[in-house]
């Protein structure tokens, strides 16, 4: 009773912030990145922890199953911390984002990568595959923390412009939260008390869509046995900054999945 009350007592804040959150998700996402100072595990942003630990849990899926020889595409790249690391492990790296403040950091940030490249391009806008696969040929993809964000319309838009680029050679692994209590327990569980949000839970709340969760569930709606092939998935660790006093990890419980394209889909390359 004690911790629902103590959630109950994040309300007010949790709906002041969140009221000055703009509609538009673009522009929640540009406002956002406009306002980010520092990056990196003591920065700005909540997700950018540039964990070794959760690396390491995609390093052996990513090294057994995405053709070496492919390009990766790193959807929702932000400043391109996965960007950066996938670039060490393949010839090429295109990340993307719908924010241009986005890419204009991750361009920053990435100077002398050279095998790393970045574009303004919204992953579940009409078009965005076959774009893609016009710039890069068939390719791999990374995602990390972007359905969870997105409506269901929105997801399956994604998921049907990533089945155009993968082909039949390129793989996608996807890694999301998955927390499955409720928002209020969620900022809880990362830190929020009625004495004080960190600044990382506030800028979140301020400026971005609200989040919900993304599990083996939602993934099989939105990737169709009809398209889709799951090769590997379950739980993940997501790790975020840390946002304690003593500095140590802290994550959100997630879920991650491999997959490739379903060989009767229609998709020749």
């Amino acid at each position: 009773m004690s911790k629902l009350w103590d959630q109950m007592l994040l309300v007010p804040t949790v709906v002041r912030l969140a009221s000055r959150a703009p509609r538009n998700p673009d522009a929640a996402w540009e406002g956002y990145w406009r306002g980010i100072r520092t990056t990196g595990r003591s920065g700005d942003v909540l997700w950018d922890s540039d964990s070794l630990a959760e690396r390491a849990h995609y390093s052996d899926a990513i090294a057994a199953h995405f053709d070496p020889d492919l390009p990766v595409v790193d959807v929702g790249c932000g400043n391109g911390t996965h960007t950066r690391w996938l670039a060490g492990l393949f010839p090429r790296v295109l990340g993307i984002d719908v924010s241009k403040g986005a890419i204009e950091m991750a361009g920053r940030e990435a100077e002398g990568v050279h095998n790393a490249d970045f574009m303004v391009l919204d992953a579940a806008g009409a078009g965005a595959g076959e774009l893609l696969l016009e710039r890069l040929g068939p390719a791999n993809v990374f995602v990390r923390g972007v359905f969870h964000v997105l409506k269901p319309g929105k997801q399956a838009a994604m998921a049907a412009n990533l089945r155009t680029v993968v082909g039949n050679r390129g793989r996608v692994l996807l890694a999301e939260t998955n927390f499955r209590g409720n928002s209020l327990g969620y900022l809880a569980e990362l830190g929020a008390t009625r004495q004080g949000m960190p600044l990382q839970l506030q800028r979140a709340l301020e400026n971005l869509p609200r989040p919900g969760h993304f599990g083996a569930r939602e993934r099989h709606s939105v990737f169709s046995d009809s398209d889709w092939k799951l090769i590997a998935d379950g739980p993940v660790n997501i790790e975020v900054v840390p946002m304690n006093a003593s500095g140590l990890p802290q994550w959100v419980p997630g879920y991650y999945a491999l997959l490739s394209g379903a060989k009767d889909s229609g998709t020749e390359q």
